[in-house]
């Protein structure tokens, strides 16, 4: 039987990606845009853990759905960490992609490419506060290591990625193929362990025991 999981987020880029991710378990992805338009979560918390349990929570027991909150960011070590949590606002509320670029660009112009080095870092949280789930909320982890660039090239991604190359790499996450960065991503390898827990959620009606295939 398909369920629909609401996905805590109005990033058309994340919903393409979760759809990949989730292809071949028995869900229907939804957006916040196409359920809750106008509904939002004030993100004050000084962890991504911290964001993506209250929205996860807030959001399902808002709407009554299966929902699935990430908060995700980049930091960097020669900035002591920032952006973090402050990734999607690094240039101020409601900054674009393009505004939050170009001041991680002036914060590093000076930086030396060996120390450049930067991560993805993703939690994501799923919650169910009207199913098997109720008050707890499933977290799950993810990181890619890699560094930054000083000049954007691909047409792919969004965010930070046309700036970021992973570890190992020379592409950057922006010129990756979608297969790809769906292998290595700090969203995918979280993704990957939420579809497991999700896979056996959905089947056997129960959260399942740790260590279960």
């Amino acid at each position: 039987m398909t369920r629909v999981l609401l996905l805590a987020t109005h990033n058309q880029g994340k919903v393409r990606e979760f759809a990949g991710l989730f292809s071949q378990l028995p869900i229907e992805l939804r957006s916040l845009a196409q359920v809750e338009p106008t509904l939002s979560v004030v993100e004050d918390g000084a962890t991504f853990e911290a964001n993506a349990r209250k929205k996860a929570r807030e959001i399902a027991l808002a709407t009554g759905m299966l929902v699935l909150a990430d908060d995700s960011g980049l930091e960097v070590d020669a900035l002591g960490g920032q952006p973090g949590v402050y990734s999607a606002r690094y240039a101020g509320p409601n900054a674009s992609d393009a505004a939050n670029n170009s001041k991680l660009v002036a914060a590093l112009r000076d930086v030396p490419e060996p120390q450049r080095t930067a991560r993805y870092r993703v939690v994501l949280a799923l919650a169910d506060p009207h199913g098997p789930l109720g008050d707890t909320v499933h977290v799950e982890h993810g990181t890619c290591e890699g560094r930054l660039q000083l000049e954007p090239r691909g047409e792919h991604g969004f965010g930070y990625d046309p700036y970021f190359v992973p570890a190992g790499h020379t592409l950057t996450m922006a010129e990756l193929p979608a297969a790809e960065k769906n292998q290595l991503s700090h969203r995918a390898q979280a993704a990957r362990h939420i579809a497991r827990f999700l896979a056996q959620y959905l089947t056997r009606g129960r959260i399942p025991e740790p260590g279960q295939p």
